[in-house]
């Protein structure tokens, strides 16, 4: 009698829907071979099939909060609204602004995550420059060097999202855009 075929792709989403799990749950310190096979009701030998260490699944779970952040942020043309779309304003988007801060230990940690983190901060600032260029033309944000003016807004948003995480009922979802406009007001040039 010949074995039952598996289907690989449906059993690696099962599996990356466990590391989600583990991850949104525990952040990357309860990321384990172990803690992703229990939450699959699984063996760790099945699941070292699709990852035979620790760090191939650390790597996997960076590789799906790229992909869950990406969805998330809409392609636009709207600087506040890339801005926003980083906030932690939904359950989704707290969820996932939850595991990239829990990341970031592992990232600064190992030389390969690390390069990973620093190309990804690296495509966000790219992603935002023309924005800013726009936002420059239209004269909604002051001359200058572009790249500076991302770097400056990227932190702001990634500070808010640290405050929130940390404090939620001090920084629910309208402040959190509140903060977001009156900095971005605070931007714009006055106009003579």
């Amino acid at each position: 009698m010949m074995p039952a075929k598996t289907d690989h792709e449906a059993r690696r989403r099962d599996v990356s829907a466990a590391v989600w799990r583990v991850l949104a749950a525990d952040g990357f310190g309860g990321l384990t071979l172990r803690a992703v096979a229990t939450e699959m009701g699984a063996s760790t030998g099945l699941l070292t099939h699709y990852f035979p260490s620790k760090h191939a699944l650390v790597k996997h779970a960076l590789e799906l909060a790229e992909t869950r952040t990406r969805d998330l942020v809409p392609a636009t043309t709207d600087l506040r609204t890339a801005l926003a779309a980083v906030l932690p304003l939904t359950p989704e988007a707290t969820e996932i602004n939850r595991v990239w801060v829990s990341s970031w230990d592992a990232a600064l940690a190992d030389p390969e995550l690390h390069a990973l983190e620093k190309a990804r901060y690296k495509r966000w600032r790219s992603r935002l420059k023309p924005l800013v260029v726009e936002s420059q033309q239209h004269g909604d944000l002051p001359p200058g060097d572009p790249d500076d003016l991302v770097a400056g807004l990227a932190a702001f948003t990634h500070g808010l999202v640290v405050q929130a995480l940390f404090d939620p009922r001090t920084f629910p979802r309208k402040r959190l855009l509140a903060l977001l406009d009156s900095h971005l007001e605070a931007l714009t040039p006055r106009r003579g």
